[in-house]
């Protein structure tokens, strides 16, 4: 019998969501769903690649590793459009450059020879499109004086917030989340630069599941705003809707990889 998984490979303010969401999507559809939660992001990922997850939200950067190998077992399924006046109803989201209120730092090059923090090297939003912004600014042989790999977002606005660094990238929805769930970390950091939009990171299912069901969840997450149980679960995580989206989407990502190539950070 025909069992579906979906995960997330983003930050820990998409469980909840994925959660709800599979529960859901198993009353729509009428096929048993379910949603992976106990292991690792990057087993998630790994699982994902071998079929045995069919569903997953990914972060830009691997989607489009996937989506570029010849064989690609990938599709785009559908892409969320944040809640929040910045976004300007599209599917797009920023990298945010936070540093503690206190400190002296007012733009990104005051940051040049600091301490930084990223979350993981196959982010866009907290590494790569920092190391594509540097080739912008003619800055290629080491800009930082200590770089730091924390493993989230979350982790790196910790580091900062502890003083253990003095910057990081942080993913706007991330910090949107993280600002709403505990008030003091808005009064704590500052932003003092903020690089994109880049195209939010989308919602991807593999080829092995047959077509007529990748059509119908389709389906169901493009219409989830208009039904009120969509409407509730979409508020779960800051999303106003889902909407289509195709592979030529995601080309600003894959122009950013390339001059982010030869960077490096320290």
């Amino acid at each position: 019998m025909f069992r579906l998984k979906l995960a997330s490979c983003m930050a820990e303010n998409t469980e909840e969501l994925c959660q709800v969401l599979a529960v859901y999507l198993q009353s729509q559809l009428g096929v048993a769903t379910e949603c992976v939660t106990d292991v690792p992001w990057q087993e998630r990922e790994r699982l994902f690649d071998q079929g045995e997850i069919q569903l997953l939200w990914l972060c830009g950067l691997p989607y489009v590793h996937k989506a570029d190998l010849k064989r690609s077992r990938t599709e785009l399924l559908v892409v969320p459009v944040p809640v929040g006046e910045r976004y300007q109803g599209q599917p797009v989201y920023f990298s945010d450059v936070v540093v503690r209120r206190s400190s002296p730092f007012q733009c990104f090059l005051d940051l040049c020879g600091e301490s930084w923090a990223f979350n993981e090297p196959r982010s866009h939003s907290g590494f790569n499109v920092v190391r594509a912004y540097l080739a912008e600014l003619g800055q290629r042989d080491g800009f930082f004086g200590e770089v730091i790999e924390s493993g989230a977002h979350s982790a790196s606005v910790e580091m900062v917030l502890s003083g253990r660094i003095d910057g990081a990238a942080i993913d706007s929805t991330v910090l949107e989340w993280l600002v709403a769930e505990r008030e003091e970390i808005g009064r704590q950091i500052r932003v003092i630069e903020t690089i994109g939009p880049s195209p939010i990171p989308p919602w991807v299912i593999s080829k092995q599941v047959p077509l007529d069901l990748r059509c119908e969840l389709r389906s169901i997450l493009l219409d989830l705003a208009l039904q009120q149980r969509g409407r509730e679960i979409l508020v779960r995580g800051r999303i106003a809707r889902f909407i289509a989206a195709h592979d030529a989407d995601y080309d600003p990502i894959r122009r950013m990889a390339r001059k982010a190539e030869r960077v490096m950070l320290a």
